[in-house]
C-alpha cells in the first residue's frame, strides 16, 4: 500500500508538470488544434487552480516526506517554487509581461517537481534501511 506521502509527491509532481506543459506547449497546441480554444485553457483562472492544487499538496507531501527523512532543505526547494509560482500567479501577465509569467512558472514548477522528486526517492531510501533486506546505503542531496 502506497503512503499519503508518496501519492502526494506524485501528485504534486504530475501537477507540477502540468504546469510547464501548459505554459510552453499551449501555443503550439491553440496553434495546431484550433477546437482547443473552446476549452479556455489560457486565461487566468487555469493558473489560479493549479496554484490551488499545488500549494497544499506540495506543503502536505513534503512535510510528511521530511519528518520521515530529516532532509529539511528540500522544504526551502520547495517553498521556493511555490514562491515562484504563487509570484506568477500575483503579479500577472499585465506587470511581468507574457515571457515573465511564463519564466517564473517553468521555474517555480521545475523547483517544486525536483523538490518532491528528491522527497520521494529519499523516502523511498529510508523506507528501504527500515527493511530487514540487504541494501545498499544511497545518499541523494
Amino acid at each position: 500500500m502506497k503512503t499519503a506521502q508518496a501519492i502526494t509527491d506524485k501528485l504534486a509532481i504530475g501537477l507540477s508538470l502540468m504546469c510547464a506543459i501548459h505554459c510552453l506547449a499551449l501555443t503550439a497546441l491553440l496553434a495546431l488544434l484550433p477546437s482547443m480554444v473552446a476549452l479556455q485553457l489560457d486565461n487566468e483562472a487555469f493558473h489560479f487552480w493549479m496554484v490551488i492544487a499545488v500549494l497544499p499538496s506540495s506543503v502536505y507531501a513534503l512535510t510528511l516526506g521530511c519528518k520521515q527523512h530529516k532532509r529539511y532543505r528540500l522544504l526551502i526547494l520547495g517553498s521556493i517554487g511555490l514562491t515562484l509560482l504563487v509570484m506568477a500567479l500575483v503579479l500577472g501577465e499585465e506587470r511581468i509581461g507574457e515571457a515573465g509569467e511564463k519564466i517564473l512558472t517553468v521555474l517555480g514548477a521545475s523547483f517544486v517537481a525536483v523538490g518532491h522528486w528528491f522527497n520521494f526517492r529519499l523516502c523511498q531510501v529510508q523506507k528501504n534501511r527500515d527493511c530487514a533486506c540487504p541494501n545498499d546505503k544511497q545518499t541523494i542531496l
